[in-house]
């Protein structure tokens, strides 16, 4: 009997404590969260006077609004942040973390919040290299020279067909002025499209000419896309087409992120810098000829800074590339993920996430 009471009076007194430690995710002794942040605009925006603000940030105000925790905010940087929460000395890292394979062997991750992809962010050039890069294009003079040498086959087809027979459109006497002339016919038509059905005199060259219709319409269309495609990159960086190009060239990237994995992964050597700020600021004084970062936070750094007048000559490169998904970072097999990942999800939902991406990443 006195044993059964022993264990009711037991119950009475610590029934109490084991709830509120369950409702309290992930308290401490001094009953707080310990998160810890790491300054990554438009995620997590920190400053000396401020208090941080951004959307990783006001992701997790309203979880822990959620959850009914109570927390402390830290700074550290990326490696710090990941080796703390990692031994459990922080019980949550809050920032713009990418979840990856080797991140997830050590640490446990919430559910994706938001996706992007690794960027390349080049310094724009000088009209004059702009213009030298443009004329010394080599897919610029593939496609001039494909288009010269088509207009050269069908304004000989032509010619063979209709310089006996048809006057108005071969006028010259001599047959080199005649074969100029074909040339010239060809090159219209391929550039301007199909002439009138009722220039030409036979009849090989009338069904020649609707087939031609045909084929113009789609060639002019493909052609006018690749130039234009052409010389807007030529006024960036010529050199750089896609990933494999950064090989020959100075290349930075943030230590310890996703992007400096991503080149050491494509043996392509480059300097690391210890924040995003330093290597817009060594992009910019031409430290380096390119820039791997995460794309969200590339734009967002560079439209602020053309706002406040400076880095006007940077521009993120449109290639997309190593897709990377953001989530809170988590002390491995922690036993409170679930219950943080309905409240993430309960969150996206809500019309407050929405006006806070359109706070941080609507076009103005």
């Amino acid at each position: 009997m006195r044993t059964i009471h022993r264990i009711l009076l037991f119950t009475c007194l610590y029934f109490p404590y084991l709830f509120a430690a369950s409702k309290v995710a992930y308290a401490s002794n001094d009953d707080h969260v310990k998160v810890g942040s790491y300054h990554c605009p438009p995620f997590v925006i920190e400053s000396e006077t401020d208090v941080p603000s951004g959307l990783s940030i006001y992701l997790w105000e309203q979880i822990a609004v959620e959850l009914g925790v109570k927390y402390k905010i830290s700074h550290h940087e990326l490696g710090e942040l990941l080796d703390q929460v990692s031994t459990k000395a922080l019980n949550i890292g809050v920032s713009c973390i990418s979840i990856t394979p080797e991140r997830e062997e050590i640490l446990d991750f919430s559910h994706s919040f938001y996706e992007t992809h690794l960027a390349i962010a080049v310094k724009q050039q000088g009209y004059l290299s702009s213009i030298k890069n443009i004329f010394t294009n080599k897919k610029l003079w593939f496609v001039l020279s494909f288009a010269f040498i088509t207009a050269g086959f069908v304004g000989g087809i032509y010619y063979l067909l209709e310089h006996r027979v048809n006057d108005k459109l071969y006028s010259m006497r001599s047959k080199k002025s005649q074969l100029v002339e074909g040339f010239i016919l060809g090159l219209l038509f391929i550039t301007k499209g199909p002439f009138n059905y009722y220039e030409f005199k036979t009849l090989t060259g009338r069904v020649l000419t609707v087939l031609l219709a045909i084929f113009t319409t789609f060639f002019i269309a493909s052609i006018t896309a690749i130039l234009a495609s052409t010389f807007t990159l030529g006024l960036l960086n010529s050199d750089i087409k896609g990933p494999n190009d950064l090989a020959k060239l100075r290349v930075g990237a943030k230590a310890e992120s996703t992007s400096s994995l991503f080149l050491t992964s494509h043996s392509i050597v480059h300097q690391s810098f210890e924040s995003t700020n330093d290597l817009l600021e060594a992009l910019n004084n031409e430290q380096v000829e390119a820039i791997v970062a995460d794309d969200a936070v590339l734009k967002y750094l560079i439209k602020k800074a053309k706002e406040l007048g400076n880095y006007e000559s940077l521009s993120v490169l449109p290639y997309q590339f190593e897709k990377q998904n953001y989530g809170l970072v988590l002390e491995n097999n922690s036993p409170h993920r679930e219950k943080l990942n309905r409240a993430l999800l309960k969150i996206r939902q809500s019309p407050g996430w929405r006006q806070t991406l359109n706070k941080y990443f609507a076009d103005k």
